[in-house]
């Protein structure tokens, strides 16, 4: 059985088709620029590359190039498109109503729809993408939409709730619903299986996605009880271009002084902040290690306060689950910067954690990082959110 896995960005449209008899991935690629000028990039799992510049106005032709690569020319992987059992898509925001995967059909569409209000930049580029592989593929083939929300809604209220009227809550579903789920439930099974206990039962585990975007997930008993994003994916600590949770009244008072709606001050928060508007260098962590290396103060800066708030959280988190078993870091920072992970768990040596510097020194690869006498063990677990979305597509047809 083969599955097709889709996530859709405003521009963008990300593909794996993967053969779920060995879970392998038979293709990859991507469409960029879509509605700009168009950049196609299509690999196969045997090594074979196809790139090339091509109009695509929307996503409903990016398609057709998708189409067109698996089925044809130097990167064919399939006779027939009929060879697709199923797709299923990464969808962003799935509010309280959807806490796993399910079928899309007119209801799920409508719900998404519905969110769009709390993720604007995500869940109409997930509608574009669902509507574009039915243009494409028929209404016949299956279609699964895996939500990134699903695998926090386990948060008690007293963690997912915020101080203000209770009213905010029930008219407009104000709360904290948190992000990168798909990734945070990956990482956290294969640390149960790691930790002997493919349950999670009695397990306490803190799983970091750290990447341009970020996001901490404290997990007790195989399930989440807080996680660091929250309405949006703006809260939390310092990210790429994000600046993370700051007092609500700043808010306010840089809209006045500045004269911003509020459209504008989400943009000022959303892409000007974080680790670029705090270096003034760039958001890329590559850049900023450089910057820091070459004697910039505010690069490193930028760099000390992402890692101050990230240990100030997993402190917050240790005391919520009564304490701690196992740290997982993943996502593009979290499995290749091992500086940060050396100077986080080092900064965790109260817990009794004790790392393995050795260990420590490799990329995106799968292993323990502390000692075997210390208290809390840590790992390196690279994500892999599509094979996810596969499995659940698999699961539901």
């Amino acid at each position: 059985m083969k599955i097709l896995v889709i996530n859709a960005g405003s521009s963008s449209l990300k593909y794996q088709l993967i053969d779920m008899e060995g879970e392998q991935v038979v293709a990859k690629g991507l469409c960029e620029r879509i509605g700009i000028d168009g950049r196609f990039t299509h690999k196969t799992g045997d090594g074979r590359v196809v790139q090339k510049d091509v109009a695509m106005p929307d996503h409903t032709t990016a398609f057709e190039q998708v189409k067109q690569a698996l089925v044809s020319g130097e990167g064919k992987v399939v006779n027939d498109l009929s060879e697709v059992a199923a797709i299923g898509h990464r969808v962003v925001q799935g509010g309280a109503k959807y806490d796993k995967s399910v079928r899309i059909d007119e209801d799920v569409l409508k719900a998404v729809r519905e969110y769009e209000v709390l993720a604007p930049l995500h869940n109409p580029a997930c509608l574009k993408g669902i509507e574009a592989a039915t243009a494409a593929f028929g209404t016949e083939i299956p279609q699964v939409a895996v939500f990134d929300t699903a695998f926090h809604q386990t948060m008690p209220e007293v963690a997912y709730l915020w101080g203000l009227p209770y009213e905010c809550y029930e008219k407009y579903g104000v709360r904290r619903y948190g992000y990168h789920g798909t990734s945070h439930r990956f990482v956290s099974k294969r640390c149960f299986e790691l930790l002997g206990k493919p349950d999670g039962k009695g397990t306490r585990i803190i799983t970091c996605h750290l990447g341009n975007g970020s996001s901490l997930a404290a997990i007790r008993d195989g399930k989440v009880i807080d996680t660091t994003m929250g309405l949006t994916p703006l809260d939390g600590f310092l990210m790429g271009t994000r600046s993370g949770a700051i007092d609500p009244s700043a808010v306010t008072f840089i809209m006045e002084k500045e004269g911003l709606s509020p459209e504008e001050m989400d943009n000022l928060m959303n892409k000007k902040s974080g680790m670029l508007g705090i270096s003034g260098v760039s958001s890329d962590d590559r850049d900023i290690t450089a910057a820091m290396d070459a004697g910039n103060a505010r690069a490193k800066l930028a760099w000390d306060m992402r890692s101050y708030q990230i240990l100030k959280y997993i402190g917050g988190y240790v005391a919520a689950l009564g304490g701690l078993d196992a740290i997982v870091f993943t996502a593009g920072i979290g499995e290749n910067q091992d500086r940060l992970r050396a100077e986080l768990l080092e900064g965790l040596a109260y817990l009794g954690v004790k790392l393995d510097a050795e260990a420590n020194n490799v990329r995106g690869q799968e292993r323990e990082i502390t000692t075997a006498d210390s208290a809390v063990r840590a790992f390196i677990i690279p994500t892999n959110e599509e094979l996810v979305i596969a499995r659940d597509t698999k699961a539901l047809i």
